[in-house]
């Protein structure tokens, strides 16, 4: 969970800000996802699209209910 300091921080900056900044973490975070042996970054990525189905899931989910509400 990010500090009341840094969210405040992200909402004070411009859009261009925040993608540059979201840039900058993907390219930091990339090149450690592919290291290691095959069996582990096969496992890794196997992980995080187990992780995106659920998250997209969920919000498939959430938007049924607001549609049904109405």
């Amino acid at each position: 969970m990010l500090s009341t300091e840094t969210l405040d921080e992200h909402r004070r900056m411009t859009p261009g800000e925040r993608f540059s900044l979201t840039l900058r973490a993907i390219r930091e975070n990339i090149p450690p996802l592919g290291a290691g042996p095959p069996e582990l970054v096969s496992r890794r990525s196997e992980l995080m699209r187990r992780e995106n189905d659920l998250r997209n899931e969920n919000m498939l989910r959430a938007f049924a209910r607001t549609q049904d509400a109405e």
